[in-house]
């Protein structure tokens, strides 16, 4: 398990903040970058520094450029891991990731890993990016919020015997979804609206402490009974339900219609997903529509979904709705 090895804030273009020092071979750092806006116009070459921090008996350093480290990365930010020891026996073998901190599988171990081991020591003691990421990418992006935005930076030392040895990455999602797929061992159907949903009821009351309750616990029907009737619940919603229990992934809705019409339909059936990932406990489903359901908020779907987040108790999505009302009392005053 990867360690934290604490976090730099930098606000001004001096980094302040916490550090951890961790023993063991893996850990990361956080660099929070506030007020984006006010140093991403420093000259080319301007470099921010992390604290220090302590990862496998070394301390390390994030190095970030917001213009580059060099003239032809000026349109770019550049990021670098540097070694702060200066006298360093023998050469370390560093596996490390620069990932936003919402991109999450880039953070899997699995995935560091498979990365491509680079040397430190006194001699090289910098690794990095000239050109991590195009600036106006940057500012376009959803990694940038608030004027903020926060880099991870995964490092793990790896010895020779590492070196020899891959761990093949979790296939555990795809074994499981596998499963849904080719409906063998199936032991109860699903009947929404006349179709049928052949599934596993172990996996589904793994996934869901209603669906347990239902299938094993004191609720169920019938110790015998592999048929159960749902209602009120729309057959592509139930089919959506039921992919996201097999994968933990929010599946994409076919949409076969103009991108207007089809962002609408996307809406209402992401409304009704979350409705049925309340009604059966599946907060990481519930939260991903509710992440979603944020993005279609405008004048137009603002009551329905205040309504829905205040039915279903979705903090998040209150939240998005209530700020959309407001600029639209703003508007209105100004007579826009």
């Amino acid at each position: 398990m990867t360690s934290f090895a604490g976090v730099s804030l930098v606000g001004d273009g001096k980094a302040v903040g916490h550090a951890i020092d961790v023993s063991t071979s893996s850990g990361y750092h956080l660099l929070v970058v506030n007020r984006y806006s006010s140093i991403k116009d420093v000259p080319n070459g301007t470099v921010i520094v992390s604290l220090p921090f302590m990862v496998g008996g070394h301390r390390w350093h994030m190095w970030f450029y917001p213009n580059g480290e060099r003239p032809e990365s000026a349109d770019s930010i550049s990021l670098f891991l540097r070694l702060v020891d200066a006298n360093v026996a023998e050469a370390l073998n560093v596996q490390s990731i620069f990932s936003f901190v919402d991109e999450h599988e880039k953070q899997d171990s699995a995935h560091i890993r498979a990365s491509k081991p680079d040397n430190f020591s006194s001699c090289s003691r910098s690794w990095g990016y000239p050109s991590f990421m195009k600036r106006d990418t940057l500012e376009k992006s959803k990694h940038l919020n608030y004027n903020c935005f926060t880099i991870r930076c995964d490092l793990s030392i790896v010895t020779a015997t590492d070196l020899f040895i891959k761990v093949p990455a979790s296939s555990i999602k795809q074994h499981i979804s596998g499963l849904l797929l080719s409906k063998e061992g199936t032991d109860v159907t699903f009947v929404v609206s006349g179709e049928k949903f052949a599934a596993h009821r172990c996996v589904l009351a793994a996934r869901s402490a209603v669906l347990k309750a239902e299938l094993f616990g004191s609720m169920k029907e019938s110790t015998i009974a592999s048929v159960i009737d749902v209602e009120d619940v729309e057959p592509r919603v139930f089919s959506a339900l039921l992919n996201f229990i097999y994968t933990d992934s929010l599946p994409k809705m076919e949409i076969g219609m103009l991108e207007d019409e089809g962002e609408a339909q996307e809406a209402l059936w992401l409304q009704h997903l979350l409705a049925a990932a309340d009604r059966y406990a599946l907060q990481r489903l519930k939260a991903l529509c509710e992440e979603k359901l944020c993005t279609h908020t405008n004048v137009s779907s603002v009551t329905t979904i205040l309504t829905l987040a205040e039915q279903h108790s979705c903090c998040g999505l209150k939240e998005a709705a209530s700020q959309v009302v407001m600029v639209m009392g703003v508007l209105e005053s100004l007579g826009i």
